[in-house]
């Protein structure tokens, strides 16, 4: 009997062990997953350190590898121009050179491109006597521009006047020719997609253009290839200037739209009450007709972030048929280099000649010079010939033989602009002028 009781007591003691350790591992258990948990919540807290210079590491890449093709397309087309010239010297022939004719009577314009072409008229520019110095010119300023490729570098155009000083014979007399020269090249070159500022030429020092509202800047640096973000919302009361060369500028933004502004006044009064932020916009000030660089800026921007552009300039022949026609479809004289620098999504929105009629604004009479300017649009220009409602608009504006400014807007308030005309008119963007 105490045997059987002994047993008994030795399979309850061992029950009682068996279930501490079940407990046990059920309290590991539930430890552990508890750990996991709180090991999973940290790491979402803490920021991905490693992802991010990955991905700056591949945008600085791909940024790399399109500057590295379009360089070597420069090199090579400066080298087989060369050695065309050099074949046909070695063959006793006249080398030449040909270069597309940049007028307005060489462009045509394609609606569905929605740019100026230019033409297949040319001009042949070949070794004579009378054209040695100019041939040789021209040689050296490519030869300049492999220098400043291969070297990573790059030349104003007033650099490039005075280094042919040390071209003895060849050297320029003044910038408006070596300025013409260089226009040539370029023309030369555009017709495979090659521009001034990729055969490494700028612009003397200038304004090209202002920014500011919703938008964030990728500028790497040249040398180390670190990308800084400039937010062009914290500028204070200024803001943020477009550079010479846009092409290694990538872009972040939520923006809607973005607002091409003639006049510095205008652009200044909408920044400094925060127009983009009540509107999700971003501003432009064109300041006048549009650099090269700010023209590339809005274009770069409107294709990379999907937005479209709406233009708002002075009610006059020139900021219709100089300003606009210039940012949408480009210019005669520069029609090579439409496919790069024009904006063909922009859309006019205003002042337009029903304004001045609707708002009863304060006007100028046109003059000569605004009359003709408006008549060579109506019978010549191939952008304006194209669209009914700008011949119409045009019209309407010779007879009723006056013009009106951005400006004119204030005499119903200084911030009507901002409160009154623009929030009309964004609500009707289907009405805009094409």
């Amino acid at each position: 009997m105490a045997a059987k009781k002994k047993i008994a007591r030795k399979k309850i003691a061992k029950k009682k062990i068996a279930k501490k350790k079940i407990a046990k591992k059920k309290v590991a258990k539930k430890k552990a997953a508890k750990k996991k948990v709180a090991r999973k919540k940290a790491a979402r807290k803490k920021p991905p350190r490693k992802k991010a210079p990955a991905k700056q590491a591949g945008v600085k890449g791909k940024r790399a590898k399109a500057t590295k093709k379009a360089d070597d397309l420069t090199l090579k087309l400066i080298h087989d121009q060369a050695s065309t010239v050099h074949q046909q010297i070695l063959k006793l022939r006249k080398p030449d050179l040909n270069f597309p004719i940049r007028s307005l009577g060489n462009v045509s314009y394609s609606q569905k491109k929605g740019y100026f072409e230019i033409g297949k008229q040319t001009k042949q520019r070949t070794l004579t006597v009378n054209t040695v110095r100019n041939f040789a010119q021209t040689l050296r300023m490519m030869g300049l521009s492999k220098d400043l490729v291969e070297g990573n570098d790059f030349a104003t155009k007033r650099d490039a006047y005075y280094q042919s000083k040390n071209w003895e014979e060849a050297k320029f007399d003044d910038q408006t020719e070596s300025d013409t020269v260089m226009d040539d090249i370029e023309a030369m070159f555009s017709m495979r997609g090659i521009s001034r500022e990729q055969l490494r030429f700028t612009p003397d020092e200038g304004y090209n253009g202002a920014v500011a509202g919703r938008l964030i800047v990728l500028d790497p640096d040249r040398e180390t290839g670190r990308v800084e973000r400039i937010d062009c919302t914290r500028f204070g009361s200024g803001a943020y200037s477009i550079p010479s060369s846009v092409e290694h500028l990538s872009f972040e933004t939520k923006a809607k739209f973005i607002l091409a502004i003639e006049t510095g006044g205008i652009f200044q009064r909408l920044q400094s009450h925060k127009f983009w932020q009540d509107r999700n916009c971003i501003l432009v000030n064109m300041a006048g007709v549009p650099a090269r660089a700010c023209r590339r800026f809005i274009r770069k921007l409107s294709d990379d972030c999907d937005l479209p552009v709406y233009a708002f300039v002075d009610c006059d022949p020139y900021g219709i048929s100089n300003i606009y026609r210039t940012l949408k479809v480009g210019s005669g004289n520069a029609a090579h280099l439409s496919q790069f620098f024009c904006v063909p999504r922009a859309r006019y929105l205003g002042v337009t000649p029903q304004d001045i009629i609707d708002y009863q604004l304060p006007t100028h009479p046109l003059q000569d010079v605004d009359v003709k300017r408006a008549k060579d649009a109506l019978k010549n220009d191939p952008f304006f010939k194209a669209h009914k409602p700008w011949r119409q608009a045009i019209e309407q504006l010779l007879s009723m033989g006056v013009r009106a400014e951005q400006q004119s807007l204030a005499m119903w308030g200084l911030n009507y602009v901002i409160e009154e005309y623009l929030p009309a008119k964004l609500r009707r963007v289907g009405d805009f002028l094409p």
